[in-house]
């Protein structure tokens, strides 16, 4: 069998990805796009496009058989799922070759075995492969704290809650089924032993149609954030041969459970003391395989392909070279409880040798309907240490303009100490995050270099000329304010036509200033966008995105006090059960659910006291801003 036009049923980074490889072999692509897409990237990498009416996911790129119409209207005859949506989907995939199309995945039995986390356990404990025995809810007992509750269905850390006390069980069971219910459409939850300082391993597997399965190697991705993976590295630093083999034997005892075929990675959770125990089987590529890609000088998706048209692998694969390590990019707020973030992503460029695996380009729109990956950056070397080095400074040098991203945080977690050292677990971020997000770099700097830039004319006129134009009086210090748009914090720079104090200004145009801070010279590159509403400041001190404030500002006008605004566009998933006018709150206590960017936020009560005003409905859709309720806080007697 030989494929000659692909659909990719997908979105974003992975899509363009697909379509790179399909295109590099020599097929017509085809992409599929919901409305806030429709100028997306990968629409404009495909050669074809259809679009899918709506814009929620589960409109359009969850609907199957509006996605099989698609691929038989413009004559595909392949269908690949990427990750997420309906790649797991064995209904989906019986479908898709119910139409004579041909499905770039695993036998759907074998999604179908994996699906149910609970039922994919029956299999692996049948299969010889260790596990963690589940518990059940109802008769847990503290000695069994503290509990892990996950969906059976579905993964991206949606219906999972951590369970240390056991009067919260009841609550966290009931969150975690409605999450599971909204993400997956199955709201069944069980629960197993959590287990603390533990390490995320997994292991690529890639099986043909002819016997041969391979173990690619193994992975770690411990640094993790609500349960979805920040920081993944190939190959698991620090392991033991014989437990780097036990997890190879392993995952393929599980592959060959399931007559599995293609591409699928079989998770494991390594305890401190280096047990490994099944997690589950992702039976599609995963976001992380770019690292395995680096290491064994393959591509995963050019196999998927060959595979699906038939093709034998060899008898074994290559040998390993080197190390890789991915940071995934996300438009959010790490400082902020991982907020994510939406606008229009103004500028992305990371320098070095570096590959960089994007849904976006300069002048995009990261919306509020789908995940805020931004891009994957992945650095490949001969040793982890370099590989680390070299990804950090392109991450630490990249220009990121318009989205609030956790860039900094990713710089701070490579060169922890920890990680620096191969120190991993699961909990990094619970002990290291307020030390991560805390400390940024002074801004004065950079604001200075945005007011010079400003006040500069074109390049070439003598600095002195350009500099004192820009006040009769030049004794007088010249003053700028900005606003900094990660903080909110105002900032008042003065300076005289030559000097401020700390810093010498050495050169200044409207894009590139270079001063010399406490004797060190340095560049800071300035640029606007679009609209004049925001300057973008980088440099080897930082990246700072100031507002300008006007010398002569509107009133604005005041929120009420307790009131409580939507953190970011979104919609009320749930309200608090008896939430109304008049209720009693307590500081701390969850009022609503908002979900946004494939994430579930709580809207606390900011001070005890009485729900004066309730805005928010269920399944309501609201906007950045939006009122959502007003706290009146009670008055001390």
């Amino acid at each position: 069998m030989t494929l000659h036009c692909l659909l990719v049923a997908n979105r974003g980074e992975i899509a363009v990805r697909v379509l790179r490889t399909a295109h590099a072999l020599g097929l017509t692509t085809v992409a599929v796009h919901s409305d806030p897409d429709a100028d997306a990237l990968h629409v404009r990498a495909a050669d074809a496009a259809v679009r899918l009416p709506g814009a929620a996911a589960a409109d359009t790129y969850l609907r199957g058989d509006l996605i099989i119409r698609a691929a038989l209207t413009a004559g595909a005859d392949a269908v690949h799922p990427g990750y997420g949506f309906l790649s797991e989907n064995a209904d989906f995939a019986r479908q898709v070759q119910a139409a004579g199309l041909t499905w770039i995945g695993p036998p759907p039995e074998a999604i179908e075995a994996m699906a149910s986390k609970t039922r994919a356990k029956e299999l692996m404990r049948a299969a010889g492969v260790p596990l963690l025995e589940p518990v059940d809810p109802a008769t847990a007992t503290a000695a069994e704290l503290p509990l892990l509750l996950k969906a059976a269905a579905g993964g991206g850390g949606r219906g999972m809650r951590v369970v240390r006390d056991l009067d919260g069980l009841k609550e966290a069971l009931d969150a975690a089924g409605a999450e599971a219910r909204s993400a997956f459409g199955d709201g069944e939850v069980f629960a197993e032993p959590y287990v603390e300082g533990g390490r995320h391993i997994e292991v690529q597997v890639l099986a043909d149609g002819h016997g041969t399965v391979w173990a690619l190697g193994t992975r770690d991705c411990s640094l993790q954030r609500r349960h979805q993976k920040v920081i993944e590295e190939a190959p698991a630093p620090g392991l033991p041969d014989g437990l780097r083999e036990s997890l190879h034997t392993a995952a393929v005892a599980a592959a060959r459970a399931v007559s599995y075929r293609g591409a699928g990675t079989v998770e494991f959770l390594v305890t401190a003391d280096g047990r490994p125990y099944f997690l589950e089987m992702n039976t599609r590529l995963q976001v992380e395989h770019p690292v395995t890609e680096a290491v064994f000088g393959l591509d995963l998706v050019a196999l998927q392909l060959r595979v699906a048209e038939g093709a034998a692998l060899p008898p074994s694969p290559p040998q390993p070279t080197g190390h890789a390590v991915e940071a995934r990019l996300y438009a959010e707020d790490p400082a902020q409880d991982w907020r994510p973030q939406t606008g229009v992503l103004h500028a992305l460029a990371v320098p070095g040798e570096v590959r960089v695996d994007s849904g976006f380009t300069d002048g995009d729109t990261v919306g509020v309907h789908y995940d805020p990956l931004l891009a994957k950056v992945i650095a490949h070397a001969p040793t982890r240490t370099e590989a680390v080095r070299v990804l950090a400074r392109a991450l630490a040098t990249a220009r990121i303009h318009g989205l609030t991203t956790n860039r900094e945080l990713l710089v701070r977690s490579l060169r922890h100490p920890e990680f620096a050292a191969g120190q991993l677990d699961t909990g990094f971020y619970d002990r290291h995050l307020a030390t991560l997000t805390e400390g940024a770099p002074d801004p004065t700097p950079a604001a200075l270099a945005a007011a010079l830039a400003e006040a500069a004319p074109a390049p070439g006129a003598p600095l002195a000329a350009r500099l004192g134009g820009w006040r009769n009086v030049r004794s007088q210090p010249h003053t700028r304010r900005y606003t900094a748009a990660a903080t909110g914090a105002a900032y008042e720079v003065q300076y005289q036509p030559v000097n401020h104090p700390g810093i010498r200004v050495l050169a200044a145009t409207p894009t590139l200033v270079t001063l010399e801070v406490d004797g060190i010279r340095r560049l800071f590159h300035v640029k606007h966008n679009s609209n004049k509403t925001e300057i973008y400041v980088d440099s080897s001190l930082g990246a700072h995105t100031f507002t300008p404030v006007p010398r002569f500002p509107d009133p604005q006008d005041r929120t009420e006090p307790g009131s409580l605004l939507a953190p970011m566009p979104g919609t009320v998933v749930r309200v608090a059960e008896g939430l109304a006018p008049g209720s009693p709150v307590t500081a701390g206590q969850p009022l609503l659910w908002l979900e946004a960017m494939k994430m579930e936020h709580r809207i606390l009560a900011p001070a005890s006291g009485t729900l004066t005003a309730l805005h928010a409905v269920t399944g309501q859709q609201v906007d950045f801003g939006a009122l959502l309720a007003v706290v009146q806080e009670e008055t001390p007697a």
